[in-house]
């Protein structure tokens, strides 16, 4: 087997990354993780650390690679509503289809997990569900300012339950949850935050 000096970290851990985002951390075991990888136990030890440490920096990575860019597109969009709605619309997509297809979302598979009690883990949650959560809030405050937001509509509370929504969506999915039916739920949300002359 290959040794720590002669295997590529990064796609080691992009290899992790997927199988902890499909399994979840408490059905991976580090015999699964040496099976995906190749490696033997020491040079993941060496390298990574232990379970939780591979894990923690698994989930980093995902959130960094795979929902910032997400997240960045959305808060840069000024177009308000259809924003957020071409958020959903792509989340779902993503959710219910092609190789990603009932494997959720990694941090919120995590939300729902045990591996939350751990401190670094719930800081690292805490910081992705604060970026989310501030990426809707930019949107909903360029709804407002183009007049799209229902009379009396919050935006930093409605930022907060679309963030919820956004988790729901994805826990939903990964229960294997129909994509017609989320489509049909953020629809029914956005229209009740929407202004009827909009």
């Amino acid at each position: 087997m290959p040794d720590v000096k002669h295997f590529d970290p990064d796609a080691t851990l992009e290899t992790v990354v997927r199988l902890f985002w499909r399994q979840g951390v408490a059905s991976t075991g580090i015999q699964d993780i040496v099976n995906a990888t190749g490696l033997n136990r020491s040079s993941l030890y060496a390298t990574f650390g232990g379970k939780m440490q591979l894990y923690h920096t698994a989930l980093e990575r995902y959130a960094d690679s795979r929902s910032r860019p997400v997240l960045d597109r959305l808060a840069e969009d000024e177009r308000g509503l259809p924003a957020v709605a071409d958020f959903f619309t792509g989340l779902i997509e993503t959710r219910c289809s092609g190789e990603y297809a009932q494997w959720g979302c990694m941090v919120s598979n995590a939300h729902a997990g045990a591996e939350n009690v751990d401190p670094a883990i719930r800081a690292l949650l805490d910081r992705q569900h604060k970026r989310l959560r501030d990426a809707l809030h930019a949107a909903l405050l360029n709804a407002q300012a183009h007049g799209q937001l229902a009379p009396g509509a919050d935006p930093a509370a409605t930022a907060e339950v679309l963030a919820l929504l956004a988790h729901g969506v994805n826990l939903r999915s990964r229960a294997g949850a129909d994509a017609g039916q989320l489509r049909q739920t953020v629809a029914t949300a956005l229209h009740a935050i929407s202004c009827p002359a909009a």
